[in-house]
């Protein structure tokens, strides 16, 4: 990356940053964001390989928005940022979030194939179309090198499998349980692990 690359990707942070305080004094001292700018910034700091600014906004978007469930993209650059400033706990949990937004997304990045599985999938994100479409990771990228083999051995892991498998087995019994009350206890078991993990 050149310079000037690496200035307008510092920029268009900047211009984001700028973006989302407008918008915080807009509605009042409350962040209201309807075009999603808060998922824009990890993305930008995993290009300048600045995981130590990566942190920095990590640290400020859970503060402001603890309660964002988050999309696939955003959770996995928040797996890698994780991981690439030695929050490898927090990665860990990260991952198996990132995992639930999208039980395809590793197995894309992995280079393995993207086998669609009969189960509940609430979402276009949650889809093995989203990733196969729109997700641009890749373990062939050098500077995710390290990465990539920490996921690999990650997922391989007999507490993740365990977890994916369980968290699977909950999603195929939604897709076709009809009773409110089974979906709902369902629902709060998938959140539990999810917790739990």
């Amino acid at each position: 990356m050149t310079p000037k690359q690496e200035e307008r990707i510092r920029k268009k942070i900047k211009r984001i940053k700028a973006d989302l305080a407008a918008d915080k004094r807009f509605w009042g001292g409350q962040y209201h964001d309807g075009g999603g700018l808060r998922y824009l910034p990890p993305a930008l700091y995993i290009k300048l390989g600045d995981y130590t600014g990566g942190l920095r906004y990590l640290n400020w978007f859970d503060k402001n928005f603890s309660d964002d469930a988050g999309f696939p993209d955003f959770l996995f650059e928040c797996t890698i940022i994780l991981f690439k400033t030695k929050r490898l706990e927090k990665a860990e949990k990260m991952a198996f979030r990132t995992f639930c937004s999208n039980t395809y997304i590793f197995d894309k990045f992995l280079g393995k194939p993207v086998i669609p599985i009969d189960k509940e999938e609430y979402s276009n994100l949650e889809k093995p179309q989203y990733v196969i479409e729109f997700f641009e990771y890749s373990h062939t990228d050098e500077s995710l090198f390290d990465f990539s083999h920490w996921l690999n051995e990650l997922t391989q892991s007999e507490k993740f499998k365990s977890a994916a498998s369980q968290f699977i087995q909950i999603q195929k019994q939604l897709k076709h349980e009809p009773n409110m009350d089974n979906r709902s206890a369902l629902l709060d078991l998938a959140s539990k692990l999810q917790k739990e993990y």
